[in-house]
């Protein structure tokens, strides 16, 4: 790690590890320019590139923080501005629609679109200042309130809301056409392949923390070859989704084509969040479980993102057909090296 991404995770650290309030420290993130970090100036962003915006999407998950982060300035702040539309202050999410389910279609006057059906699970949708649609090969940006919200949640509660729109009205200016299509998919899937590594990470410290705190047989449990080999291998695992979701950063930061490494990193986080979250309660037993043990934060975010976007069979099943279609599928192997 460079100085300068040293610098950034430190202070990422510091301000995740006191966050409290949830509107004051939003706030703090936006004056220091957290919320739009990975996006051209030019374009309404604070600067930076896609490994200062993983190393601050890592943090956050370290630190367990029930914000739309990773909705904010890795989806909808990137989308806005490709589309070179406003990015307004405030917590942000995007979604794609399944047009089979929501149909845009030209107003009557034609000044503008109208929605009609559902799009569904938005991550953080009744919170959020604007929500930003992917239609097709169209940009929408909307304000949530002008459409009918069901409240949902995933496994760590949290929020994965549906958007009803009957007959909804946006304005010409919201909806904007994009020269190539947008995968955003690919790209929430490497945001939650990021945020597993910190939440993984987080539950090997409280691990070894608490294998080192309990004593049973008059000697800490860490002691014990089971329990070793346990911290072991959650470590083996961390490590793996961690080299794998940087690798996958860097592609996508070189603006190649980071496909298979985005794959590879899914498959390698996804396997990763079961072994790590099902062995760290094992070493932890019973109290791991309750609602006042902090294993929690990092275990159900772990069990809950691996499911989003596509779990380890879908993304091993994508990259196997992508290399299936190669003559060399070696060369494709070889090229997902970790720098």
């Amino acid at each position: 790690m460079n100085s300068e991404l040293k610098l950034l995770a430190e202070t990422t650290d510091k301000l995740f590890g006191e966050w409290n309030d949830l509107a004051d420290a939003w706030r703090t993130l936006e004056e220091t320019g957290l919320t739009r970090i990975g996006i051209s100036e030019d374009l309404g962003g604070s600067g930076g590139d896609a490994e200062q915006a993983a190393a601050v999407l890592r943090s956050a998950a370290y630190h367990g923080v029930a914000a739309p982060i990773a909705e904010t300035f890795w989806l909808a702040g990137p989308l806005l501005a490709a589309a070179r539309l406003p990015i307004p202050d405030g917590p942000l999410t995007a979604a794609t629609a399944d047009l089979r389910e929501l149909h845009c279609r030209p107003t009557d006057d034609g000044r503008g679109w109208e929605l009609d059906g559902t799009v569904r699970r938005v991550p953080w949708a009744r919170g959020a200042t604007r929500v930003v649609l992917v239609i097709g090969d169209r940009i929408c940006s909307l304000d949530p309130q002008v459409c009918t919200i069901r409240p949902g949640a995933n496994l760590a509660g949290e929020p994965r809301d549906d958007l009803r729109f009957e007959a909804v009205r946006v304005d010409a200016d919201d909806v904007v056409t994009l020269p190539a299509p947008v995968d955003l998919r690919s790209r929430a899937a490497l945001a939650r392949t990021v945020q597993i590594g910190g939440a993984a990470q987080r539950a090997l410290d409280h691990s070894l923390r608490y294998s080192g705190e309990r004593v049973q047989f008059g000697r800490p449990i860490g002691a014990f070859q089971a329990v070793q080999q346990y911290l072991a291998q959650i470590a083996g695992e961390v490590v793996i989704a961690e080299l794998s979701a940087h690798s996958a950063v860097r592609a996508v930061a070189s603006a190649g084509d980071a496909s298979p490494a985005v794959a590879a990193a899914r498959v390698n986080a996804c396997r990763a969040a079961g072994v790590v979250a099902e062995l760290a309660h094992q070493i932890h037993g019973a109290i791991g479980t309750t609602q006042e043990h902090a294993l929690r934060l990092s275990t159900l975010r772990l069990w809950s993102w691996r499911e989003e976007y596509g779990n380890e069979t879908v993304w091993a099943r994508r990259l196997g057909e992508r290399a299936a279609a190669l003559d060399d599928p070696w060369h494709l192997v070889t090229s997902m090296h970790t720098v």
